[in-house]
């Protein structure tokens, strides 16, 4: 995209943003979600009596008729393995032509989010399949002339096995997926020199955007629920790409609604210091004073829950003691990350009593940060720990980007890798940052992934077969047979929007982008090209789009060009 077009593209935004309904003008409301019809791009496998297949990968009217003259034909025992070709949430529809008996067949449909998933059977013991959360396999009727529509799950793959044909022939017509996506524009863009970057940026963002269901899920087929602490990461991304969407506040306040004060959001104590935590992001990023007044009783009996829970200068949280899954068993590394979360949370609530004039909260929130900041724990070689420990200013950046990287790829997580590329780009280490992104996620778009996983062993990507392929032998099934905790083999999510870490972090440093005062007033844009020779983009903010672009210069310096909406200010 050239920079011309990023500014006619972004001023194209700022005039539909400036334009509202006029009296007697002619307008419909934006839909919220939108439903898509989608047809397979590829058979992956057929066994038992099937022909013609490879009608099903053509387009369908949406109306079945009684003169079709290119069908798949059916009979007890056929099976059927379609790719849509990526990652979708929603469900199936299966048509049925004037074809053979009139008695409804009973087929089995088993949804994936990879080929081993989708060959796999809830009634197998001797399988990790599930299902829990959605139901991805099931017998459904399917009537004769007629069509059905099941499902409603996260998936790419689906397996259709007639088990009851009457004895005759079943004639198919059509097999849909039925994809229901959250109506909304990318409002935030990123381009640069390494495409590999790219996709992993665009890849970060549609699994956030498949995430954004009536609230904001971690997930589309296992963990359809508002985990607090997994939002976090969500937030920064919707933001990057989304902008200013209801969906965020919606899922806040749900959980905030359900959770007494004095308890911990969905059970852990780590959550509800994240909630306060985006709460403070939130209202950087916007400077909505209306929204941040309705949280102030909830957020003045939460940060007094916070600090009753202190030992002297230690955290000494009693339950719900949680960083992410790999971590778990390690109580050091627990502790590090709850004790930098705390300082965090803390300085955070004291910003935001601060907005509110509540001058007495404040003072004890910085009385209780202070005090827990003259105990620094041990990072214990752990990259976790090393990154929370930084970003709340608790040990050296640097001593903490050397833990890091010593470690590499091989101790990523999903979810805590966001804060391992931000506790690089404190110590400024951009370019590693970005060879870590490559390498960490950009090995699941190796290994056929169209959206970032739950989690993912860089290690178990060695001797990996692809996902959208069956597993050849002597090649690792990194679906079926990897995973740990609650995300073992099939129950493993393919579709996280914790893991979306990377697509706020190139937006936020690469094209260095940066709110100086709440509400995007003022920014400062320095970006950070290292080995990229062009970078450029565009950046939602609460006054408009932000478009930029970087060129580095044959000197090595770089060479900026950006396009800034009325109301902010930028400043060195």
């Amino acid at each position: 995209m050239s920079m011309k077009n990023i500014t006619v593209f972004a001023t194209v935004l700022l005039l539909i943003g400036a334009c509202g309904f006029r009296e007697g003008s002619v307008t419909s409301a934006k839909p919220e979600f939108v439903t898509e019809y989608l047809a397979p791009v590829r058979i992956v496998r057929t066994s038992g009596p099937v022909e013609d297949a490879d009608v099903l990968l053509s387009p369908y009217a949406g109306q079945v008729s009684t003169t079709e003259d290119r069908l798949v034909t059916l009979r007890e025992g056929a099976s059927l393995l379609l790719d849509f070709g990526r990652e979708l949430q929603g469900g199936i529809q299966l048509v049925r032509t004037i074809h053979g008996s009139h008695k409804a067949a009973r087929i089995r449909l088993c949804l994936g989010e990879s080929v081993s998933e989708a060959m796999s059977s809830v009634d197998d013991p001797e399988t990790s399949a599930t299902n829990d959360h959605s139901v991805r396999d099931a017998e459904i009727p399917l009537p004769w002339l007629g069509s059905v529509e099941f499902g409603n799950s996260g998936f790419r793959f689906a397996r259709l096995d007639l088990v009851d044909g009457d004895g005759e022939e079943v004639g198919l017509v059509a097999v849909r997926a039925v994809s229901r996506i959250r109506n909304l524009d990318y409002l935030g863009t990123f381009r640069c020199s390494d495409e590999r970057l790219n996709q992993i940026w665009q890849t970060g963002a549609y699994t956030v955007h498949l995430c954004m269901q009536d609230y904001l899920w971690d997930g589309i087929k296992r963990d359809r629920l508002v985990w607090m602490g997994d939002m976090h990461p969500e937030v920064m991304t919707v933001n990057t790409v989304f902008g200013n969407e209801e969906v965020v506040r919606k899922s806040l306040d749900y959980v905030r609604d359900n959770t007494p004060p004095d308890e911990w959001m969905n059970g852990i104590c780590s959550y509800s210091l994240w909630w306060i935590i985006i709460q403070h992001h939130l209202y950087q990023w916007y400077g909505d004073m209306d929204y941040l007044k309705e949280q102030r009783e909830y957020l003045r009996a939460l940060l007094h829950t916070v600090m009753g829970q202190m030992d002297g200068n230690r955290e000494a949280y009693a339950e719900g003691r949680f960083i992410d899954w790999p971590s778990n068993d390690q109580p050091a590394v627990i502790h590090a990350g709850l004790q930098a979360l705390s300082v965090r949370a803390l300085e955070a609530g004291a910003d935001l009593a601060f907005r509110l004039g509540e001058k007495v909260l404040r003072e004890e929130c910085l009385a209780a940060a202070k005090w827990l900041r003259t105990y620094v724990p041990d990072m214990v070689e752990n990259s976790q720990a090393a990154a929370l420990l930084s970003l709340s200013g608790m040990v050296d950046a640097a001593d903490a980007s050397a833990i890091i990287l010593r470690n590499g790829a091989e101790k990523f997580t999903s979810f805590m890798g966001y804060y391992l590329l931000e506790a690089l780009a404190r110590s400024g280490h951009y370019s590693e940052a970005m060879d870590l992104i490559s390498d960490y996620w950009g090995r699941m778009l190796d290994l056929g992934a169209t959206t970032f996983w739950e989690d993912f062993n860089y290690a178990d990507a060695r001797n990996a077969a692809r996902i959208d392929e069956p597993v050849p032998d002597g090649k690792f099934d990194i679906h079926a047979d990897g995973g740990a905790w609650c995300y073992v083999g099939l129950r493993h999510s393919f579709c996280h929007g914790w893991a979306s870490g990377p697509t706020a972090w190139l937006s936020r440093h690469v094209l260095g982008v940066e709110a100086v005062e709440p509400g995007f007033r003022k920014v400062r844009i320095e970006p950070h090209l290292d080995h990229l020779e062009w970078a450029e983009g565009t950046f939602p903010t609460p006054q408009g789009i932000i478009a930029v672009r970087h060129e580095k210069q044959p000197d090595g310096s770089v060479r900026s060009r950006v396009q800034l909406p009325k109301g902010i200010k930028c400043v060195k």
